[in-house]
This record gives C-alpha cells, structure tokens and sequence, in this order.
C-alpha cells in the first residue's frame, strides 16, 4: 500500500487489520489508556447550569459505547453507528422508522428472530411486507406504491444464498427505496454494503465482532445524517443502548476481528471440501466452493467467504446422530465465535419460522449448520470421522 502523505494510523485507506487496532484517536482517553475505560455509571455531573461535558446519562450517550459506536462505523465506512443491547434490539428499532401501511420486501431465507419480528410485531403494528428470493428474484415485480424499503442477508441464514449488493442498490436508489443489509455472517472485516450502495447496515455484535461468545449486542451503521438522527432519536427514547461493560467486551472482540477471521475461514474452506467429499452428506453450502451459485458476486463484492457454512446429510437420524454424539464440537445457538459450534436451524434458529418457509427454503430436519471457530483442521476433520462413524453404525443398527 502506497502511504505517501499518509501522517496517522487512522487515515480511511488502511487496511482493515489497522483499522481493527487504530481506535478513533480523538476519542482517546485523557490518561493514554489503550485499553479504552468502562464508564461504569448511570449519570453524569454537570460542570454548571447550561452546562455539559457531552454526557448526561448512559442510555442516551456513554463514552466506552460513544467509543464502540465509533470504530464500528469506522470500519463500515459509515458516518455513524449505535450500539444496540441486541442484535434483535438493533432490528426493531429499525422498524420504528415505518407506520402503518408501509410495504417492504424481505428476503425469504433470513435468521427466524427476524421473521418471528415481522410476523409476530411488524404486521401487528399495521407493517406489511413480502418475502422473496433476492438471490434470483427480480424485486422490481414486488415493489409497490406503499414498499418504502428491502431488507436482506447476504450470505443468508441458513442456505447462504448470495445476493448482489450493488445490483439490488441501484434499483432502490432508482425507486427511492432504503436498502437494508445485515452483515452479521461476514462482518466489516469481509463486507462493506455501505460501499456497495446499502442505506443501512446491520450487525448482531453478539458474533464475530464480540468473537468470545461472552456478551449480546447488535448495530445499526449509516451514512445518511437525516436517517442518523431519525434513528438516534428512536434509539434514546426507548432506550435498547447496550451497556458500557458489554461495549468494552465488544471492544476487545474487534481487536482480534482479523486474525480470528482469516483462521476461522481457512479452516472453513477445508471442513467445506471435506464434508462436500463424504457419502454421508448430500449438500454443501458455502461460497467459498467455486460451484456455489454466489461465488463469483463473493468474489465482486466480498473480500472473503466467511467461516459459515451448512450442510445436509441423507437421514434424519444420521443429523441426530452427530448432534448427539459430538464433543470437540460444540451443539449450541449462535455463531461467530472461537469454538466452532454446529447447530440444528429447524429445531434453534428458526424453529419459529412457519413450516411452508421452511419446506420452500430448503430447512429440513436433516440440515446443520456450523460456525467454524479457531480449532485445529485436523482435529475438526478427525472429529467428523468420529462423529460420522458412530452414526452411521447407528443408522445401520435400525
């Protein structure tokens, strides 16, 4: 990279390792502290009447989340970011921007919190909205005179299809529509939807941001001033900020943001070619794989594939099987983490989702998913064959 006339660390050409290590350097703390503070309180003193340091109580501002909201955004390219208590939190704010009436198109393949959302709150709150495949789907046949946003995924939760960001941003632009993207699965590290003509962008800070499996949270980061304000007023007056202590773990999380990432997808890659060779598994998702039907617009857009990926073996009881029996591996909710975890969409993340979803989508009982973490390839490999053996003496045994 070419650093000529560059005279800090946080100029925006950097790189994203830099830029995970480099903290908004004006928001320092007075005493040097690399390690940024946690303002452990509730309230702040006023140096006088009229009078204010910029903070007046933590659940409209708080200087360790005012710090976390800064490098997010920082990393997304955005103008700002906030820092939501949940990823779901972070979401339902979101959906306080529309009234009663409005229409906006989802993708059809999305986390199961989320459809439980707009099924259960959004459509009571008088919200409509349509579900499609925005992988393959033309959106120009569903926008309608009330559609006032589209929201999706990409890579999607859980059958990792892809949709091309910047294909899909130039027609809301055209239609005057906000473009939603969640960037939980790749994170700021492999994707940038701001840059690709994305209005907002979401996170669920819970996963690889926080990385540690040790705290929830989520973001929302824009680039639009009006859409920010809009969007801090919501945040303030119901009050879903997330906490200082929980802001300074996320904190921590990001600064490994890049070595974890880079580990957890190399290892991805090879769990993805050796699960795609086995005569147990019928299906592979994962946009790392040169015959996934996203690879090229990964490619395009994306500056890596990720350490997500699902795969679907050929009974019901040979996916219990292996969920029963494995141990190297953890069976849990969530993702993003340092362990890798495997977990059962139909019966976790989405066992919400209406059964016509999950049949239309593809999420059956005999599909998993995992969240690869930093664990030796060979002892991950050396665990599926265990697992695999066990099941498929199991299987036999019926």
């Amino acid at each position: 990279m070419d650093c000529s006339g560059c005279n800090k660390c946080t100029e925006v050409n950097c790189s994203i390792d830099t830029k995970c290590q480099q903290l908004d350097r004006s928001l320092m703390d007075q005493f040097g502290a690399i390690s940024f503070p946690i303002y452990q309180t509730a309230t702040f003193a006023h140096p006088g009447l009229g009078q204010s340091t910029g903070y007046d109580y933590t659940r409209m501002q708080n200087p360790t989340r005012k710090q976390l909201e800064s490098i997010v955004a920082y990393l997304e390219n955005g103008k700002d970011a906030i820092a939501f208590s949940s990823g779901m939190a972070a979401i339902a704010t979101i959906m306080e921007l529309f009234k009663p009436g409005d229409h906006f198109i989802i993708d059809e393949d999305l986390y199961g919190g989320s459809i439980r959302l707009f099924n259960e709150i959004s459509k009571k709150n008088g919200l409509e909205y349509t579900a499609v495949n925005l992988s393959r789907d033309n959106v120009r046949k569903y926008i309608k005179e009330n559609t006032k946003a589209v929201y999706l995924e990409t890579p999607t939760n859980p059958m990792m299809n892809v949709t091309d960001i910047e294909e899909l941003a130039s027609v809301t632009k055209e239609k005057n529509l906000l473009l939603i993207v969640d960037n939980t699965f790749l994170s700021p590290y492999f994707q940038n939807p701001l840059d690709l003509g994305a209005d907002i962008v979401i996170h669920s800070g819970t996963k690889f941001l926080g990385g540690h499996h040790d705290t929830i949270g989520g973001f929302v980061v824009v680039k639009d001033e009006n859409l920010d304000e809009r969007l801090r007023y919501i945040f303030k007056t119901t009050g879903a900020g997330l906490s200082p202590f929980d802001s300074w773990l996320i904190l921590r999380g990001i600064r490994t943001l890049g070595v974890r990432l880079d580990r957890t997808q190399e290892n991805a890659l090879k769990l993805a070619k050796y699960l795609s060779s086995s005569k147990h598994v019928t299906k592979v998702y994962y946009p790392g794989l040169e015959d996934h039907p996203g690879y090229e617009i990964m490619k395009k857009q994306a500056r890596g594939f990720g350490a997500m990926l699902t795969f679907e073996v050929d009974s019901v009881e040979f996916a219990h099987s292996i969920l029963n029996n494995v141990q190297l591996i953890y069976f849990a909710e969530s993702l993003g983490g340092t362990e890798t975890l495997i977990t059962y969409p139909i019966t976790q993340t989405h066992a919400d989702v209406p059964k016509d979803v999950l049949a239309k989508n593809g999420i059956t009982d005999r599909l998993l998913r995992l969240s690869v973490g930093l664990e030796g390839i060979g002892d991950l490999i050396c665990e599926f064959n265990r697992v695999f053996a066990i099941a498929e003496k199991e299987t036999a045994d019926r």
